[in-house]
Parts: C-alpha cells; sequence; structure tokens
C-alpha cells in the first residue's frame, strides 16, 4: 500500500533529485554556491544542527497550536531531513519503504522487532 499518492512521492523524489546535483563534486566544486552546497561541504554538524533547530520550533509550534507555523516547520525539519538522507546516498523513498513495512504494526510490536534484530556485538 503506498503511503503518498505518485504526486506526493513525485515531490519528494524531485527534491532529493535536485539535493543530489548540489552534492559537492569535481564538476561543480567551487561553482555551486547554494545553501545546501554550504550543509554538505561543511558535513553533517552542519545539517544536524538544522534538523535539531526546526525540530525544537516544530514543538514550540506544536505547542503554540498554531497550523501554519506547525506546516512551516515541518517542511522545514522534512527538508533537512531530506538533505541528510542525500548526504548519506539514501532517499526518502527508502523511508517510505520502511514506513510501508510498518504499516498495521503497532508501535510496541515494531519496536520489539528492531531490539530482536539488534546485533549483540554492537
Amino acid at each position: 500500500m503506498n503511503i503518498l499518492t505518485n504526486t506526493e512521492q513525485e515531490v519528494l523524489s524531485r527534491l532529493a533529485d535536485t539535493l543530489e546535483t548540489r552534492k559537492p563534486n569535481e564538476s561543480n566544486k567551487s561553482s555551486n554556491n547554494s545553501y545546501v552546497a554550504k550543509l554538505f561541504t561543511t558535513g553533517p554538524d552542519s545539517f544536524l544542527k538544522k534538523i535539531g533547530e526546526e525540530a525544537t520550533e516544530l514543538v514550540m509550534a506544536a505547542k503554540d497550536g498554531q497550523s501554519k507555523f506547525i506546516i512551516n516547520e515541518t517542511a522545514d525539519l522534512w527538508f533537512h531531513c531530506i538533505v541528510l538522507l542525500t548526504y548519506y546516498n539514501l532517499r526518502p523513498e527508502d523511508v517510505l519503504e520502511e514506513l510501508a513495512r510498518r504499516e498495521g504494526l503497532s508501535g510496541i510490536e515494531e519496536k520489539a522487532r528492531r531490539l530482536d534484530k539488534k546485533d549483540p556485538n554492537e
């Protein structure tokens, strides 16, 4: 079962495709001055801090019950999470696939399955 419509999935895919073009490589190392390129160049700390900041702002918007701000901050958080996925060569579709796998499972059951599969040597 699809979690999102094709159009919604396409938005996430297009965003991920665009972010992929911002990753530094030999052909665009110095020519790409975008915000995302700077996040990639400075490494995980930069976008991880943004994820923390956006998550905090989302919590504050939710506590205030401000729908417009909740939507805006969620979009900011998702955006920076997709930056993270792109940095690690992952895609939003990977996350959607995992959500689809979890669909219909209780949270308790899903967590127990993850704990059962954990490597004891970690």
